[in-house]
């Protein structure tokens, strides 16, 4: 695995790459890098060209220095596939990086063979959404990177109650990424992402590619209703609920996760 900076429009921008094939492009959720999904790269590189992005302002990306929209997200994958060559990508995003695949498929129709959208919502935030995420931001900062309400906060909203009692391993994952996040840059990302994002649903209508949308059952921060209406507003999409996963489905079961993406992205 070879890791690589790539200048995109909203700086350079971190991907791992590993193995050789058809090339799946892998975007993680806010406070989330590539490593969310190292699962999935274990099990798919021995037959796939596997881009982990760290996305922008996360990992070892460039930080950001402003809110950005989902269009230069998408754009941040075209650099990407520009960068290494390829015309044409599969693309696994996770809630921020599901929202960023709809835009991409949409946007970018002739750069995409399939996508998964997982955990992941095409509708604007809520008042309490908006709110919550608000009071974590303000608390992060005043605190000045002593993490522990910010770690708590996004183990309730990240983990379903059958991974924080059984999986102390993706417990472990998420609390390292939580401490690890430069609290000015990210808030740039969840800023954009959160009180200022799109409704995408009237654009997943233009999407003529394959989209399999995924939920999870104990998800807190998208309940499935709410993906549900993803799904419903895509013309070519399939829709599945996992069971046992909350927010980071890839991560919580990769066993399952990497049996349905495997399915999809090679049935066609």
């Amino acid at each position: 695995m070879t890791q690589q900076l790539v200048p995109t429009v909203l700086g350079r921008v971190a991907i791992d790459v590993d193995g050789s094939g058809p090339t799946i492009v892998f975007w993680p959720s806010l406070l989330m890098t590539g490593s969310l999904w190292e699962g999935q790269r274990q099990h798919l590189a021995a037959t796939h060209q596997v881009v982990l992005v760290d996305p922008p302002g996360h990992g070892a990306s460039d930080p950001l220095t402003d809110s950005f929209t989902f269009e230069e997200c998408a754009q941040v994958v075209v650099d990407v596939l520009d960068h290494l060559g390829v015309e044409r990508a599969d693309l696994v995003g996770n809630s921020w990086g599901g929202m960023i695949g709809a835009t991409f498929a949409a946007r970018h129709p002739e750069r995409v063979r399939r996508a998964v959208l997982m955990n992941a919502t095409a509708s604007p935030a809520g008042r309490r959404q908006r709110l919550e995420f608000g009071a974590l931001l303000l608390a992060a900062r005043l605190l000045r990177g002593l993490r522990p309400p910010l770690t708590r906060s996004v183990l309730k909203a990240f983990l379903g109650p059958t991974s924080l009692r059984e999986r102390p391993e993706a417990v472990a994952h998420v609390r390292a990424a939580a401490a690890a996040v430069e609290v000015s840059s990210v808030s740039h990302a969840v800023r954009s992402v959160v009180p200022d994002r799109p409704d995408q649903l009237a654009l997943l209508a233009t999407v003529t590619a394959p989209i399999l949308v995924v939920a999870g059952r104990e998800d807190a921060t998208f309940p499935v209703e709410e993906t549900r209406r993803m799904a419903g507003a895509a013309p070519n999409a399939t829709f599945v609920v996992l069971e046992g996963v909350g927010h980071l489905a890839a991560l919580e079961d990769p066993a399952q996760v990497n049996a349905l993406v495997e399915d999809f992205l090679t049935s066609g």
